[in-house]
C-alpha cells in the first residue's frame, strides 16, 4: 500500500448547527479498470458484485465499490484487506486482463454531515446535489478539483479528494459551515 501524505489528520474539522466536517481515518483504496467477462471474475475475487451502472455502489461488510465509468470502479476497504484483495485480483490477470492500482495514498476522505450538508456542497460543486440518490455517488468537481462524492444518506456525504487538494477543499467547506451556521442564528 502507498504511504499516506495528507496534511490533514483524521477527526473533526468543524462542527456547527448547520453541518459537521470531518477527515475520515485512512483506508485502503483500489482503482479497478476491467471489461467483459473479467468483471464477473473480479467480482468473485473481491467478494462483492461490482455495480452495473455508473454511480451505483455495492458493499459487503467493510468492502465497498462504486462504479465511476463504463469500465472503472473505486473500491474502499479496510487497510488490512487491500493487499489480500489486490492479490486475489492479480491471480486472475492472465485469464481476465484488467488494471488494479492501489491508490490508498493518493486520496483523503472528507465527511460532511448534518441538516445543511447538501447545501454545504453546493458552495463548490456545480452538480445538482439533490439529484444524487442516497446510496449512490458521482465523480464531479468541487471548486475545480476532481472529487468522488458518495451520498450515504440525505444529510451525510463522503468526498474523496486527492491529497494535493484536500486542505483547500477542507478550508472551503469549513468556511461554508460557518456561513451556513450564521444563517441559522
Amino acid at each position: 500500500m502507498s504511504s499516506e501524505i495528507s496534511s490533514l489528520n483524521p477527526g473533526v474539522v468543524i462542527e456547527t448547527k448547520a453541518a459537521q466536517l470531518s477527515v475520515s481515518p485512512t483506508e485502503g483504496r483500489l482503482s479497478l479498470r476491467a471489461r467483459g467477462n473479467a468483471v464477473a471474475a473480479l467480482s468473485a475475487a473481491l467478494g462483492l458484485a461490482l455495480p452495473d451502472r455508473i454511480g451505483r455502489r455495492a458493499a459487503v461488510g467493510e468492502i465497498e465499490a462504486i462504479r465511476l465509468g463504463p469500465d472503472e470502479w473505486t473500491i474502499h476497504a479496510p487497510t488490512r484487506d487491500a493487499a489480500r484483495l489486490t492479490a486475489a485480483c492479480t491471480a486472475l490477470a492472465a485469464a481476465h486482463p484488467h488494471s488494479l492500482v492501489d491508490i490508498s495514498g493518493r486520496e483523503v476522505t472528507l465527511l460532511a454531515e448534518g441538516p445543511k450538508a447538501a447545501e454545504l456542497l453546493t458552495l463548490g460543486c456545480p452538480r445538482d446535489i439533490a439529484t444524487i440518490p442516497s446510496g449512490e455517488g458521482r465523480r464531479t468537481l468541487f471548486d475545480g478539483a476532481t472529487v468522488v462524492l458518495w451520498r450515504d444518506a440525505a444529510d451525510r456525504f463522503r468526498i474523496d479528494v486527492w491529497n494535493s487538494f484536500a486542505s483547500h477543499i477542507a478550508q472551503l467547506l469549513e468556511t461554508g459551515c460557518r456561513e451556513l451556521a450564521a444563517e441559522l442564528a
